[in-house]
């Protein structure tokens, strides 16, 4: 069954994924981050050249014809096809429970200080729950 972390009171929540995925990266994970909208992906597409000076982190659109071999994915399209590759992590930016979460071993959801996001996060928490998910939150900026 799939892990599920939720961070919250993030306060960018583009700018707190390219750090997630930096560490997992760094831990030798494949990571398919999904987001809301078209908007959104350019946003963390963009992000991700630019977060670090220092740091790479290689990745293309879960559709490119190097999604296989590229270990981080990027999508707003919840009915993407994964490569088999990428079942290790997701990084759920989005308002809505992916429907492709259950493939995925572990999930991360990422949910912002501001209310909207962090009620439909609150929802998705119960539901969750009521699944019989495990469970484990985080509070961004607390140790």
């Amino acid at each position: 069954m799939t892990r599920i972390d939720f961070h919250t009171n993030v306060p960018d929540k583009v700018a707190y994924a390219c750090r997630l995925v930096r560490k997992a990266w760094a831990a030798n994970n494949r990571v398919v981050l999904m987001t809301d909208d078209a908007a959104q992906l350019a946003e963390l597409d963009a992000a991700m050249w630019t977060f670090s000076a220092t740091d790479f982190l290689p990745h293309v659109l879960a559709d490119d014809a190097l999604a296989a071999h590229t270990p981080i994915l990027l999508t707003d399209n919840d009915e993407a096809e994964l490569p088999h590759t990428h079942k290790e992590l997701l990084v759920n930016l989005s308002r809505r429970a992916p429907s492709q979460m259950t493939q995925f071993a572990r999930m991360i959801e990422v949910i912002s200080s501001e209310e909207d996001d962090a009620a439909a996060g609150r929802k998705r928490y119960v539901a969750y729950k009521q699944q019989d998910y495990p469970l484990t939150h985080f509070v961004a900026g607390k140790s």
